[in-house]
């Protein structure tokens, strides 16, 4: 098939090197503009921009869709099908509509729990047991178009966000294919979404990512997880910065401290939480590095009795 393909971070890249893989023409790639990033803020190409400089593909990186000169071009193309990943710009109901197949979205939920922008973060926060990949036929609301085809998968006891994405992003790759295996047939007949079940998975911010020690430790725990890689859980000690990246949580019944207080040093850091304790495994310091417990030890004392998060 002739395809558009729109998308912007690692998550799309892994479902781009699949298409083209599989022998799809790619008519024309769209990404984000290159954006600021790091302490330089130099600025930083997409993923997908990657791919298609590399492979010699199509690219355009409009500021908005809702422009007649970008929608012309998507037209020139002749493109059969647009396919959708993590794209972060809204499209229009006149780009929906300019190939015969219209647009396609690889979503990272089993729809309609999660849609919106942190579907991933939110599943493991939420402490969901389970998770997977929507191939939805795209229409002007957010995450609201009919089912083509899911696939499920567990969330593993120690998933953080990383590992979680990289599964999904394979799992979203083969599902497309196979979605365009059967549009190509005729075979596939679009599943409206249900009415009942439909939760958001509102963006991620940094502020979000600093650890509550009053919650319970399982919720710390997963919160943990869910901030890893991006933005990362942090706490604080003494009014320095530290961020967690590894945490068990003991849901014990008694607990000998307040919420944030350091009451056993050992392999780990053992700290109360509104309930039970969270073993912290894994530390690192503002331009340092992720250093086990035992490791960081060695270089930052931290007192029995310290208040983190104070």
């Amino acid at each position: 098939m002739r395809i558009v393909f729109a998308g912007t971070p690692e998550f799309a890249a892994t479902a781009l090197r699949a298409v083209a893989a599989a022998g799809h023409d790619i008519a024309l790639v769209l990404t984000q503009r290159d954006k600021p990033a790091g302490r330089g803020l130099e600025l930083r190409m997409s993923e997908i921009k990657k791919i298609a400089l590399a492979n010699g593909l199509p690219l355009l990186q409009p500021e908005s869709l809702r422009n007649e000169v970008v929608v012309a071009r998507l037209r020139q193309t002749k493109a059969d099908i647009m396919v959708v990943a993590a794209y972060g710009l809204i499209l229009p109901q006149a780009v929906l509509e300019v190939t015969p197949l219209g647009c396609i979205n690889i979503h990272a939920s089993l729809l309609p729990r999660w849609r919106g922008a942190a579907p991933i973060q939110r599943a493991i926060l939420a402490g969901d047991q389970e998770t997977g990949i929507s191939i939805m036929q795209m229409d002007a609301g957010l995450d609201t178009g009919p089912i083509l085809l899911q696939r499920s998968l567990p969330i593993a006891e120690d998933e953080t966000a990383a590992t979680l994405h990289d599964k999904l992003a394979a799992l979203g790759g083969d599902a497309a294919l196979d979605v365009l295996s059967a549009l190509k047939k005729g075979t596939l007949k679009p599943v409206p979404q249900p009415m009942v079940g439909v939760t958001y998975a509102h963006r991620v911010s940094k502020h979000e990512a600093r650890l509550d020690w009053t919650r319970p430790a399982l919720e710390v725990e997963r919160a943990v997880r869910a901030y890893n890689p991006a933005p990362g859980a942090h706490t604080s000690l003494l009014g320095d910065a530290l961020k967690v990246w590894r945490g068990r949580a003991d849901q014990v019944e008694q607990v000998a401290g307040e919420p944030g207080q350091v009451i056993e040093i050992g392999v780990g850091l053992r700290v109360a939480c509104g309930r039970g304790v969270l073993d912290v495994l894994e530390l690192q310091r503002p331009g340092g590095r992720r250093q086990a417990v035992a490791e960081f030890l060695r270089g930052n004392a931290i007192s029995l009795g310290a208040r983190l998060g104070a």
